[in-house]
């Protein structure tokens, strides 16, 4: 049996070990894929993992022999879905891996933001501590969480896991999901509006789909303080980026941290890139090797399952 990894780089750069998958069958491991290449590298593998590596219906059809695809991520948009369906291939993904990793990245986000430790360390390390006259120094505010508005929008794993952490720094959490699941106390459920009016963070967690493209948009960005924070470790266009770079340099919005943009990597013409108070990292909140390890582990166990007749964490096909 052919197993063919069409993007593993992300997932394990060298750290890690593919020795668990590659006990299942005959491995072929790539490091990118691009989507020319895909039908040639894939066309005899009965078993594809994919992370960005996008599979379309019209790929799937120059892969005859396939059987499977797992996604080395929770997001299968990547996958065409139908396609897959009408050939009775199962998509398998991997729900929760970096809960943890992108709720601290999120708070990292954060306190950046508000202690600006990075800024400070660079102007200690520049000179200007040494040149101060007096004992301490800053030169930008610097902002105390406690008792201040956190507002998650979507309150899956990773927003449950972020409004914990906003308690445990004495934060008021208020959250909005269509759906409200249970959350304990004291994190209370609000409409949309509600939260944006109300919060002095907020930070989004919710799925892209056609209704969340373009969630946080001018309109929206108008509800919110100009004292307020926004944070994305979602996904990209859950944002207007141009309507939150508009935002931040006219002083609207007071700043920005975010790990994700609509196009990655971002093009150089991206209005983010140079926005004021907008902090940027590079889609790497979910890499801590940890979570990494744990994705691993759980694509191994998904293959296997469905290698033994019992298939799990299936998207793409009806149970």
């Amino acid at each position: 049996m052919e197993i063919c990894v069409l993007d593993g780089y992300t997932l394990n750069p060298g750290d890690l070990s593919w020795a668990e998958l590659q006990q299942l069958g005959d491995c072929r491991i790539y490091d990118r894929t691009p989507v020319s290449e895909i039908g040639r590298r894939a066309a005899n593998a009965e078993i594809v993992l994919t992370n960005k590596a996008p599979l379309s219906g019209e790929t799937l059809a120059r892969l005859p022999r396939l059987r499977y695809i797992g996604v080395l991520a929770t997001g299968t948009n990547v996958v065409d879905l139908t396609a897959a369906r009408e050939r009775g291939i199962p998509v398998t993904n991997i729900p929760a891996y970096g809960t943890r990793s992108v709720a601290q990245a999120t708070f990292a986000l954060l306190l950046e933001l508000t202690n600006r430790v990075g800024h400070h360390a660079g102007r200690v390390r520049a000179g200007a501590w040494t040149q101060a006259a007096d004992w301490c120094f800053w030169d930008a505010p610097l902002i105390e969480l406690a008792d201040r508005t956190l507002g998650v929008i979507g309150y899956g794993r990773i927003g449950a896991a972020v409004a914990q952490l906003g308690t445990a720094f004495g934060m008021n959490v208020v959250a909005y999901h269509p759906r409200r699941p249970p959350a304990p106390a004291p994190v209370r459920f609000v409409d949309l509006a509600e939260l944006l009016r109300a919060s002095d963070v907020v930070s989004l967690h919710c799925p892209l789909t056609s209704q969340t493209h373009q969630l946080i948009n001018a309109e929206r960005l108008g509800w919110m303080k100009p004292t307020a924070l926004l944070l994305n470790t979602g996904r990209g266009a859950l944002v207007d980026e141009a309507a939150l770079a508009a935002a931040l340099n006219s002083g609207r919005l007071a700043g920005a941290g975010l790990d994700v943009l609509s196009v990655e990597p971002p093009t150089a013409t991206n209005p983010l890139l140079t926005a004021h108070h907008c902090l940027i990292t590079p889609h790497h909140a979910w890499a801590t090797q940890a979570a990494r390890r744990r994705l691993m582990e759980t694509a191994v166990a998904n293959l296997r399952a469905f290698l033994n007749g019992t298939p799990q964490n299936v998207v793409g096909l009806n149970r």
